[in-house]
């Protein structure tokens, strides 16, 4: 049997500005995992969604090795902040403030993050 995928009305959106832009369907975002999305100026972003569906989004660039694969990092928790670990460097980005956990001098842009 072949089950069809969930869809939902349910949309993530960043705040851009003043303008709301929608990024992907919420469907789209499993706990613990990354998605990237296409910004208009062609920018990366990385949005996530904890377990207690709590949603965030990032710069996708880590700043260490300026590939764009936060969205591939690990997630976790520290101290009760949720961080994303680059998958190529290893430091960690907390994903409410984007401060880098591992080096304080450096951040990577939040956005701010809704559904509807």
């Amino acid at each position: 049997m072949t089950l069809a995928p969930e869809t939902t009305t349910m949309k993530v959106q960043l705040r851009l500005d003043d303008v709301w832009l929608t990024v992907c369907d919420l469907t789209q975002l499993i706990p613990g995992r990354g998605v990237a999305a296409l910004l208009p100026d062609r920018s990366q972003v990385a949005v996530f969604m904890d377990r207690a569906g709590r949603t965030y989004a990032i710069d996708n660039r880590d700043p260490f090795s300026g590939a764009a694969v936060l969205s591939r990092g690990l997630t976790g928790t520290q101290q009760g902040r949720p961080f994303v670990a680059s998958p190529l460097l290893k430091q960690r980005f907390d994903l409410e403030s984007g401060q880098c956990l591992d080096d304080e001098t450096v951040r990577v842009t939040t956005y701010e993050v809704r559904t509807s």
